[in-house]
């Protein structure tokens, strides 16, 4: 949303813009050393890690993304006043521009966390969809004991399996390295490892304990970088020529070792113990408890669209659906149905109404319904983002309506991705009532859609 804002703003201002993103599908629309020479100015809106020494030299604006959604004109404005500050990166040490400002603990733990789960999410993706493809021949087609096994369910399934055991040690992972660099991530993938060592089919009297799933990777990824970082001032009085065996010998030696030890004997008990609660805590709802938990976790899968928020709802549901194993989780389903409606109310409010909708968006508005029923929530966000005071209010309200009817209907989803497919494939329980409350979501959120855009013309006007 943040490129889309920058782009539309940047246009309106008579300006040319080049936007680099690095979303889910990794980098596009990459920046070359000529782009940069000639730009005036860079902004960076960003909630990870980006890569900044190219931008040494250059009035460079470095913020948050959500500043790129809401004052794109202010940041732009900046630049063309010559008021943002000049880059400087000296190899290993780099000076941040003042812009930044002193960013808080929970704002750098949280840049952290967004780069294990950005690079999480894509293992969580392939090994839902093919999960969820191989219950097009039975729920069980992939166990060669059940009367409906079939080979390439087996397949399908198997491939699935391996992607999605990848979820908790490339959390865990990409977070230790975000704090320190390449020593932290395998010390994080072995914490992710022991968060649920039956992933990789480990088995042993010392691994003999309730794993601490998403939860416990999440801690062992924040605990592996803060290992490193022990590490390094415990062996800062070793001379300069010894530096390199830092980094490929103590470092992943030593980490690896006191992460395991705390992970078994520190980490995985207490962790163990809050998603079990948690798990519990959502079977124990009923009636209005979960018509108010699904509208949570759904309306928020519309609020940013691939952001944060969005996020969270998804990891959230992904975790459930985890440790609930082949039983599923209702979360989950809510969660799913919550990230197709967006785009999906979007399709249907241009096929009533086109006219509430640019001519240049109207072919891709029909789009939205295949990115929505593939549950490809991003679909939205360039509608969003041309007028997110008045698309966001009616996705996020539909969203929410989707996720609590799911939640009321007792709809249960076995695969933590899929959209149609898993519904077609049977991953997805009470599937009649769960495709009439998303039917009924999209509808609302189109007519919803249509109200508030043409009352915003007829107040323009």
């Amino acid at each position: 949303m943040a490129a889309e804002k920058i782009k539309e703003t940047a246009k309106e201002m008579g300006l040319e813009v080049k936007v680099e993103t690095n979303g889910q599908i990794g980098i596009e629309n990459k920046l070359t050393k000529d782009d940069i020479n000639r730009a005036t100015g860079v902004i960076v809106a960003a909630d990870k890690k980006v890569e900044t020494a190219r931008f040494a030299g250059k009035p460079t604006i470095i913020t948050k993304v959500a500043d790129g959604i809401n004052k794109p004109q202010e940041l732009i404005q900046t630049i063309l006043d010559g008021e943002a500050p000049i880059y400087i990166h000296d190899g290993a040490n780099e000076k941040i521009p003042d812009n930044t400002g002193d960013e808080t603990v929970w704002r750098k733990a949280y840049k952290h966390l967004m780069e294990g789960v950005s690079n999480m999410l894509p293992f969580v993706v392939a090994g839902g969809i093919l999960i969820a493809l191989s219950f097009f021949w039975g729920i069980n087609a992939f166990d060669p004991k059940d009367p409906s096994y079939n080979k390439v369910a087996e397949v399908l399934f198997y491939f699935g399996k391996i992607s999605f055991s990848m979820m908790l040690p490339i959390l865990a992972g990409f977070i230790g390295r975000s704090i320190a660099d390449r020593p932290g991530f395998i010390v994080g993938m072995i914490g992710g490892i022991l968060a649920d060592p039956s992933i990789l089919g480990l088995k042993s009297d010392l691994l003999a304990y309730m794993p601490s799933g998403f939860l416990g990777a999440l801690v062992a990824g924040f605990l592996a970088g803060g290992i490193i970082q022990v590490l390094k001032a415990a062996f800062s009085w070793m001379p300069r020529s010894l530096d390199g065996i830092k980094p490929i010998f103590l470092f992943p030696i030593l980490g690896s070792l006191i992460m395991g030890l705390l992970m078994i004997y520190v980490i995985n008990a207490p962790m163990a113990s809050v998603m079990e609660g948690l798990k519990h805590f959502i079977e124990s709802l009923n009636g209005s408890g979960k018509f108010v938990l699904g509208f949570v976790v759904a309306s928020m899968m519309a609020i940013d669209m691939g952001g944060p928020i969005n996020k969270a709802s998804y990891v959230t549901g992904t975790a459930l659906v985890t440790a609930a194993g082949t039983a599923g989780s209702d979360v989950m389903a809510a969660v799913m149905i919550g990230g197709m409606v967006p785009p999906l109310a979007i399709a249907v409010s241009a096929t009533i109404n086109k006219n509430i909708w640019p001519t240049s968006q109207r072919s891709g508005a029909l789009v939205n319904y295949v990115i929505g029923l593939s549950f490809i929530t991003e679909g939205a966000i360039p509608f969003a983002a041309s007028n997110p005071a008045r698309v966001i209010p009616p996705l996020f309200i539909s969203s929410g309506v989707a996720g609590a009817l799911s939640m009321t209907f007792g709809a249960v989803s076995k695969a933590p991705h899929g959209g149609i497919f898993a519904i077609i494939a049977g991953a997805v329980s009470n599937w009649q009532m769960y495709l009439l409350a998303l039917i009924i979501a999209s509808i609302l959120g189109a007519v919803l859609l249509i109200v508030s855009l043409s009352y915003g013309k007829k107040t323009e006007k």
